[in-house]
């Protein structure tokens, strides 16, 4: 008769969490706290190990995130002496995990602790290689969040979905989990928050298994603290950015798209030219004779009577055709920078498993 083995009997899986700060003295030691009461439930499933990433602040949350490891052996702390963003300081604390899993969580919980486990759950359950904290899927939940703030992200969101026609909901969304091997092997180079993206975008390109989960992002505390900030030029260049980031996808579909836009009214006028042309064509034959002469010659009374029709038609034409080239072309380098990702990210895997 087989017999069971518990998950407690097994090794316990390490898991990396990831906390990267920039001026947080005012919530750094309490929300430790917190998530050191939470992962405590955890304890029977899991050991883990907490990076702080001090991105360079200018008040008291080096001294403070010292002194939590000091007092906490598995927490450390990795210090910038200057800001340089999200994306580096990612790759800080992915270089210096050593988790089976690592979960990148925001420092002032607005995702809650129990999103961790939800995250280790799907994680093991699916074996995919990244999990998706979703406020933006069906069962996702806001709230708190400023209305033009929750605008800009959801507008950017749903434009890299249509853009990338993958069934994600949040490509931006900073709190998630990944298998430890996947994202430390993971070559970026971003150092601003679209790293996020950039981590779907080459995930996809490896095709690595990618799952989302509802979540719900709380804003109450940051209202508290007076931490929100949104204007009307955060929310054009915020467009702007995911406009850039869904390009990154299918850049062959902008090109497609536009070209496609402006061929349409130019065919509409070129026909139009050429119908004038057959019609006015009987009406040639007393000025000049053979089919080459004469429709030469009912093209240019169309010409005559609507010269903005040549010359509109026929610009709109010639840009159209070079759009549509540029996707052709952009849809060919995109397949070889594919493939060469591909190709360096298994040297890269295989060099450092010598």
């Amino acid at each position: 008769m087989p017999t069971t083995i518990n998950k407690i009997d097994l090794k316990q899986s390490l898991v990396s969490i990831i906390l990267p700060a920039f001026n947080e003295e005012a919530i750094l030691e309490k929300n430790v706290s917190l998530l050191y009461n939470y992962l405590d439930t955890l304890k029977d499933l899991y050991t883990w190990e907490i990076i702080i990433i001090n991105d360079g602040s200018t008040d008291n949350t080096k001294t403070i995130a010292d002194a939590l490891a000091k007092s906490n052996p598995n927490l450390r702390a990795y210090h910038h002496i200057v800001n340089r963003n999200l994306g580096t300081a990612l790759r800080t604390g992915f270089k210096h995990s050593e988790g089976d899993y690592v979960i990148v969580l925001d420092i002032d919980l607005s995702y809650s602790p129990d999103h961790i486990g939800k995250l280790l759950s799907e994680i093991e359950t699916t074996q995919a290689d990244m999990v998706i904290a979703s406020p933006y899927m069906k069962g996702g939940k806001n709230t708190a969040v400023p209305k033009l703030r929750l605008l800009l992200s959801k507008t950017v969101n749903f434009m890299m979905r249509k853009a990338s026609r993958l069934n994600i909901y949040t490509f931006t969304g900073m709190v998630r989990a990944y298998n430890g091997d996947f994202i430390r092997s993971l070559n970026t180079k971003s150092s601003t928050f679209d790293i996020n993206t950039e981590i779907l975008l080459k995930a996809y390109i490896l095709r690595a298994r990618v799952i989302e989960i509802p979540a719900h992002l709380d804003w109450s505390e940051q209202q508290k603290l007076g931490k929100i900030r949104t204007s009307s030029l955060r929310i054009v260049m915020g467009i702007f950015n995911g406009l850039a980031n869904s390009f990154m996808f299918r850049p062959y579909m902008f090109f497609w798209i536009l070209g496609l836009l402006i061929f349409l009214p130019s065919f509409y006028m070129i026909l139009w030219i050429v119908i004038d042309a057959i019609q006015l064509y009987p009406m040639t034959a007393e000025i000049t004779k053979g089919f080459g002469h004469r429709f030469a010659a009912a093209i240019s009374e169309v010409f005559r009577q609507r010269p903005y029709s040549f010359i509109v038609g026929g610009t709109a034409m010639i840009i159209s055709i070079q759009l549509l080239g540029l996707g052709f072309i952009s849809l060919q380098k995109k397949r070889y920078f594919d493939e060469l990702f591909h190709l360096n990210s298994e040297i890269l895997k295989k060099t450092k498993n010598i």
